[in-house]
């Protein structure tokens, strides 16, 4: 007896597939990605290895963020022949610090249905055993490479109380710690995980500084792919939301009537005007 169709035509389904362990695919993902007309894939070397262990063929085109947008058109022309057709990344959910986008917004301006199929996400696995607050929290990405914008891109978070999430190559996790701990003070709780799911996993947690200290002493830290998760800012963190509004009111009263640049420091970094300036409005 054969299950139903999965899969409806002039659909565009955004696949999630296993981050590490292959057995991860869902049922459901593997009856959708095996009835599509197509399957869009980053690296048809690395989705192939995915396919063949779930024992599905189908003809696969590369679609990458050197080709998303020129193809993005003839895709659109695919789905309104009536064809169904499956976006997968190399690893995980589609779209998430990984292509998709412009191909996704393409097909849902020319009007037709993009389906979500569920499963593994890197972040949301990172953020499940971190122990750290889930109920508020910020994917922030990849950091950038150069030093300088790193730096900026963390100290512009710094008093976010929010749980930050980040995506980090093994190379420069070193570099990363050393920025956070720059930013965020040596004692802000964190969490690396490292290779989820597969075979090496590990998960670290202490201070930025304490991680930092194992990632340096344990070369085989700084291999696979990285999660790593901090913890936002104290609530109670007042003398550094202060000093963060002061920074913040020397930059604006430059252009701005003293009391509008306190107003909106303060306003920025959450705390009383009068802890920035004395004056009235």
């Amino acid at each position: 007896m054969t299950s139903a169709s999965a899969t409806v035509a002039s659909t565009l389904y955004v696949v999630a597939t296993p981050i590490g362990h292959l057995d991860d695919l869902s049922p459901r993902a593997a009856q959708v990605l095996g009835e599509v007309d197509a399957i869009l894939v980053e690296d048809t070397r690395q989705s192939a290895v995915l396919l063949r262990h779930a024992g599905i063929s189908r003809p696969m085109l590369a679609v990458h963020e050197h080709n998303e947008g020129d193809r993005a058109a003839t895709l659109v022309e695919r789905l309104r022949a009536g064809q169904r057709l499956a976006l997968i990344s190399d690893a995980g959910t589609p779209l998430i610090s990984d292509p998709g986008f412009r191909l996704v917004a393409a097909v849902r301006a020319a009007g037709f249905a993009v389906s979500p199929i569920p499963g593994p996400c890197a972040l949301v696995a990172a953020l499940s055993v971190a122990g750290l607050p889930t109920d508020r929290f910020s994917f922030e990405g990849f950091l950038p490479a150069r030093a300088g914008e790193r730096r900026t891109r963390l100290e512009s978070v710094a008093l976010d109380p929010r749980t930050l999430v980040y995506y980090e190559a093994p190379h420069r996790i070193e570099e990363t710690l050393e920025a956070a701990i720059e930013a965020f003070g040596a004692s802000r709780r964190a969490v690396i995980g490292r290779e989820l799911t597969k075979r090496f996993e590990t998960i670290l947690d202490g201070t930025l500084a304490e991680l930092l200290a194992r990632v340096k002493a344990d070369a085989d830290q700084q291999r696979g792919e990285i999660v790593l998760v901090v913890a936002g800012a104290p609530a109670s963190d007042d003398a550094a939301r202060i000093a963060e509004g002061k920074r913040l009111y020397a930059l604006l009263v430059a252009e701005l009537p003293p009391a509008r640049a306190a107003k909106v420091a303060a306003a920025w970094v959450g705390v009383a005007k009068k802890a920035l300036y004395g004056g009235g409005e």
